[in-house]
């Protein structure tokens, strides 16, 4: 017998109904996606999707790799998502580096649409690395493709250690995991070793990083790793 919901449909058919709508959204979605990728490559410029949830030191870290590529003439642009206000990118403003606000108001990530949409306001390098800092969410950011080249999943020390294991589509589809603020250690309850088995049990070639954007440890291999993904000269 078929649960009828109080629009009088059917139960079954609205999950039937609701599930082709979603698939169909992805689908364009990911016509978007295929056509930032484009964008990018014919730019030569490698672009990343940072995901992490609130919190975990997406921005601070951008501040930080910002500022180290401009000393080293890397040319750099920056997406940023948010569902409101503007507070992150005035700081991304603050390091010299072009960006473009995307406000997603009620929606908890970014769409390659929107992407789509920020690409013909921002001035993207040639030969160079577009940043693009998704909205605080380790959820939905994962089922939506940008066009990005490299995906990095951010988890920080002060929010546990078995995030992998309770969101493990957002590290497992990560070209590369940081494991951020490793300088709160000490003042935490946060077991490294079970982390990195818990992330390298989801995706064994994903590099992970551990680092402190605030005092510098592990900045280095970080930096190091980025500007390996720089496009070579032809």
């Amino acid at each position: 017998m078929l649960v009828t919901c109080e629009c009088g449909q059917p139960e079954t058919h609205r999950r039937e109904s609701s599930l082709e709508v979603e698939q169909a959204f992805l689908v364009e979605n990911d016509r978007h996606a295929a056509h930032n990728r484009g964008v990018f490559n014919r730019k030569h410029t490698r672009a990343f999707n940072f995901i992490s949830s609130p919190g975990a030191g997406k921005t601070t870290l951008l501040e930080k790799t910002l500022t180290a590529l401009r000393g080293r003439k890397v040319g750099c642009a920056v997406i940023e998502g948010e569902q409101a206000s503007d507070l992150d990118a005035q700081r991304i403003a603050r390091t010299g580096v072009p960006v473009f606000r995307v406000e997603t108001g009620r929606a908890c990530h970014l769409e390659a649409q929107k992407v789509q949409h920020a690409l013909e306001h921002l001035e993207i390098p040639e030969r160079g690395l577009l940043f693009i800092e998704n909205v605080g969410n380790l959820i939905c950011p994962t089922a939506f493709k940008l066009g990005e080249h490299e995906r990095i999943a951010l988890v920080s020390v002060s929010e546990g250690h078995d995030k992998p294991g309770k969101y493990p589509l957002a590290f497992r589809n990560a070209t590369a995991v940081v494991i951020s603020k490793i300088d709160l250690l000490p003042h935490v309850d946060f077991d490294l070793v079970e982390a990195r088995r818990l992330i390298a049990g989801l995706n064994p070639k994903a590099p992970i990083f551990e680092l402190s954007a605030t005092g510098g440890d592990g900045m280095d291999e970080w930096l190091a790793w980025i500007e390996h993904k720089l496009p070579a000269e032809v």
